[in-house]
């Protein structure tokens, strides 16, 4: 099967060429040659690099410069400010950017956006012209993020991280799956898929961790597994797993069948973003 991992950062070390808009809790740098090195360390075939918003903001050009080093290997994504009043005209040239395959909007926990927000609009009907998929962060704010999915159904959303907020650094919340109804609930909305991205992050219990796979288990029962994007999130999971106890959990599970493996971990992957890897 091929392998696809739907969500990575990479990023050069902070340096005054690039310098990084704020220091999160991630390694001191994870280069493109890096990440595709533990992408083969583990026998993973690609995965869509999302340009990391707490170090660059919305300048995608490190994401465009590894694309072009690897551009069988990574497929790229751009954060997109909702207050440019030309953000239409941004995604129309992201759109023609090789290896470019969506945008993304983020709405987190303390967002004071709402779904009628006059710039996710302009976002949200361009990226809808263009039949690109948009990748929404809306973790502690599934509420708004529901009513920004209904708002626009004729936009492909892809729902970032199990819709669930995610620990940094361990331990997991005590309730880490509590808004797990709201992300059942949203399955319904046929605009939508998810990204089964960063699971590991809310065990409760060492690896391999198994609690993950009862809640697991009734997302992939409402949403199909045709509409579940297996990925680890790294390196946002740094302080949490290591890339392959990111990956290898899902290879190695008696919980799914080959053909429910191959979907969730590289099938659903490529028929959201229309894009696959080649390995060589």
């Amino acid at each position: 099967m091929t392998i696809i991992d739907s969500q990575v950062h990479a990023y050069e070390a902070n340096t005054p060429k690039r310098p990084w808009h704020s220091v999160p809790n991630w390694p001191d740098h994870v280069t493109g040659d890096e990440m595709v090195a533990a992408m083969d360390k583990v026998g993973v075939d690609g995965a869509i690099f999302i340009s990391s918003f707490s170090m660059y903001r919305y300048d995608a050009s490190y994401a465009k410069e590894v694309q072009q080093a690897h551009p069988n290997r990574l497929a790229i994504v751009k954060p997109v400010d909702p207050d440019d009043p030309a953000v239409a005209d941004v995604i129309a040239d992201w759109k023609k950017t090789p290896g470019a395959v969506g945008v993304r909007i983020m709405i987190p926990e303390d967002s004071p956006r709402q779904a009628n927000d006059p710039g996710l609009d302009r976002i949200l009907r361009a990226a809808a012209s263009q039949d690109f998929p948009v990748n929404i962060l809306c973790w502690g704010n599934l509420d708004t993020g529901t009513a920004i999915i209904d708002r626009h159904p004729n936009t492909r959303f892809i729902l970032d991280h199990l819709g669930i907020l995610q620990p940094r650094v361990p331990p997991a919340p005590p309730q880490p799956w509590a808004d797990l109804p709201k992300v059942l609930e949203l399955a319904k909305r046929p605009n939508v898929v998810i990204k089964v991205s960063g699971a590991c992050t809310l065990s409760r219990e060492p690896y391999p961790f198994p609690d993950i796979w009862a809640p697991l288990a009734r997302i992939f029962e409402a949403w199909g597994f045709d509409r579940c994007l297996w990925g680890t999130d790294w390196t946002r999971a740094f302080a949490v797993v290591n890339y392959e106890q990111a990956v290898e959990p899902f290879l190695k599970t008696d919980r799914l069948n080959d053909a429910e493996r191959a979907m969730l971990m590289g099938g659903a992957c490529a028929k959201a973003y229309g894009w696959s890897p080649r390995k060589a």
